[in-house]
């Protein structure tokens, strides 16, 4: 069985610089599952946070199942991370840190089946980051441009 579901938030490594990434696992519901294996779910304007000692994502956007009935989700509901517990203490430390936080990267489905999201620890960008970022991409781009010549 062939997956090659993998949603990703465009805009994380234009707002922030990715520090370190972690793969953590997803509690769905079974309705979850299939929005996401048919690739209706985003990432845009979603993050992580601690409650009671356990990771959470808020914001993710799951769309409903198109046929499910009265058991379909809440779209933007909050969702538990799983991830183990050394990792758990890990990342509390870090987003202690001034201006640090946990982002999500990039929903996917493993090889077994499962969701994925890869979530980095993340630190936000200023105004003249992001416009060095964008300069250095540009000039990624001409390079290449002058290479395929």
């Amino acid at each position: 069985m062939q997956n090659n579901i993998r949603i990703k938030n465009k805009r994380v490594s234009w707002e922030f610089f990715l520090i370190e990434k972690i793969v953590a696992g997803i509690v769905l519901t079974g309705t979850e599952i299939k929005s996401i294996r048919s690739g209706k779910a985003s990432l845009a304007d979603s993050y992580c946070y601690f409650e009671n000692g356990e990771l959470f994502v808020r914001g993710m956007h799951i769309s409903e199942y198109s046929f499910g009935s009265y058991n379909n989700h809440i779209a933007k509901r909050d969702r538990k991370l799983l991830i183990t517990a050394r990792e758990l203490k890990k990342l509390n430390i870090k987003v202690k840190e001034k201006s640090m936080t946990i982002v999500p990267v990039t929903l996917f489905i493993n090889e077994k089946g499962f969701a994925k999201l890869e979530i980095a620890v993340a630190r936000g960008k200023h105004f003249y980051d992001k416009r060095n970022t964008l300069k250095d991409k540009d000039h990624k781009r001409e390079m290449d441009r002058h290479l395929k010549k």
